[in-house]
């Protein structure tokens, strides 16, 4: 597939995400707790754009590119929400203070930013040399669509031990740690001795679970497409509002129970739309998944675990008041 992008677009763009985070870092230069107010209108403004910005890659570029984009950035925008949760329990187990939580996500959105785009640049030379490599990403989501489904059906609580953090241990190898943080600065002296700060663990810790996202996003847009730009930009926007999205969500994140069973579902299925592709590159006879079929079934999977969660969540506060409800009464049996 030939890219929509011209040098002067991959330099445009390019250019608009150095900029977004200069914004970005400007506005978290000074230290402060982050207001539901502040959140919501930061996410409706990097809402906003992805979707303005997919109305000239339609006009421009036509439907089929433009379908690719919304539905790229569709997947992108719903991995990163998994991606909100492990971030939450990273902060929490690390007790960042709530003014330096937003300086943290930034940090850790530029590491992603760098991290996928070199994934992308090789994936990118990789798919265009090999065609197997498609049965390679596709199984790479499958592989992790099954461990996802694993996990929630176990019910697993996501737990987060710092100690036993390999990043940490590491770290912990080469300079000491300070007890307190100071600020968003990296480093102290302490005692007369260099030392990180835990801002730095914290911030390494996020970096090097921006790895893992890496491996699971970048082959699950080239699923959607084969265009590296929009490879790209779906990424990009997709992580540049995560630090907003990270404040509106926090209290709501907890509420998607059954996100583990949806983000499996998409995983298992674009992993299977790229074996399929790649079969279908040897043996054109076998069927390819076309991109509005994909975004129909994305769209039916994310509805149905919101409206399923919505609907556990009802049933356990149900439960929850019968208990309360039936307390009085085994009481006066005694």
């Amino acid at each position: 597939m030939s890219s929509i992008a011209s040098p002067t677009l991959w330099f445009i763009t390019i250019g608009v995400v150095l900029a977004l985070l200069v914004v970005d870092f400007v506005a978290t230069r000074r230290p402060h707790e982050v207001s539901m107010k502040e959140a919501i209108a930061w996410s409706a403004f990097y809402v906003a754009l992805p979707l303005t910005f997919g109305l000239y890659v339609w006009n421009v570029h036509g439907g089929d590119r433009g379908l690719e984009y919304y539905t790229g950035y569709l997947v992108e925008k719903s991995l990163s929400v998994d991606n909100l949760f492990v971030f939450m329990l990273l902060l929490a187990a690390f007790a960042v203070p709530k003014e330096l939580q937003q300086r943290v996500l930034l940090y850790g959105i530029v590491g992603a930013l760098v991290l996928r785009g070199i994934f992308i640049a090789l994936g990118a030379a990789a798919l265009s040399a090999f065609d197997w490599v498609f049965l390679v990403f596709g199984a790479i989501l499958l592989v992790t669509g099954v461990k996802l489904l694993r996990d929630a059906l176990r019910g697993q609580e996501h737990e987060v031990d710092v100690a036993e953090m390999r990043v940490v241990k590491v770290m912990r190898r080469f300079m000491p740690v300070s007890d307190e943080y100071d600020g968003t600065r990296l480093t102290v002296v302490d005692k007369g001795v260099r030392a990180l700060t835990p801002f730095a663990l914290v911030t390494v810790a996020v970096l090097a679970t921006d790895v893992v996202f890496a491996i699971d996003s970048v082959p699950a847009v080239y699923g959607i497409t084969g265009d590296p730009y929009l490879v790209f930009v779906t990424n990009a926007f997709a992580l540049l509002g995560l630090r907003a999205l990270y404040f509106v969500l926090q209290g709501a994140l907890s509420a998607l129970k059954h996100l583990g069973y949806g983000l499996a579902a998409i995983l298992g299925f674009i992993g299977a739309k790229l074996v399929l592709h790649w079969a279908h590159l040897v043996w054109p006879s076998v069927p390819d998944v076309p991109t509005l079929a994909s975004l129909f079934v994305i769209v039916g999977i994310l509805a149905t675990t919101i409206a399923t969660s919505v609907w556990a969540n009802k049933r356990d506060k149900a439960r929850e008041v019968d208990a309360t409800d039936e307390e009085p009464e085994s009481v006066g049996t005694h």
